[in-house]
């Protein structure tokens, strides 16, 4: 069984910068998976952030291009996700998540997920 494990959030002003982290452990072989970044914010539908595959293929939902960026360690089966410029609107929990089969931004629902990770953008 994979275990995703977030790490990262927490508050920070608006304009500034989080890098949150994804540690996935029980599937030494499931480097080679599909993995996104998911958020929900209160009172909303969970949306797609972006997605990795092959640690090298990555697709972003427009709302984040230029902002977010996903990445990933392949040897040290890490997840990343690089948030900058954050805005008041980008405050919500974010979930990583990763699929031993495809998912995209739009369909597909990946297999495992994390517990989450709260981050909080004031202005």
């Amino acid at each position: 069984q994979v275990k995703l494990v977030e790490s990262g959030g927490g508050s920070v002003q608006a304009g500034g910068s989080l890098r949150l982290s994804c540690t996935a452990s029980g599937g030494a072989a499931f480097s080679g998976g599909f993995w996104g970044w998911f958020r929900q914010a209160p009172g909303k539908e969970r949306e797609a952030i972006a997605t990795i595959y092959g640690a090298e293929t990555t697709s972003y939902a427009d709302s984040y291009k230029g902002r977010f960026t996903i990445s990933q360690d392949k040897a040290k089966i890490i997840l990343y996700l690089q948030m900058n410029s954050l805005k008041p609107e980008d405050t919500a929990t974010y979930y990583c998540a990763a699929s031993p089969y495809p998912f995209t931004l739009v369909s597909g629902t990946p297999k495992y997920w994390g517990q989450g990770t709260q981050v909080t953008v004031s202005s």
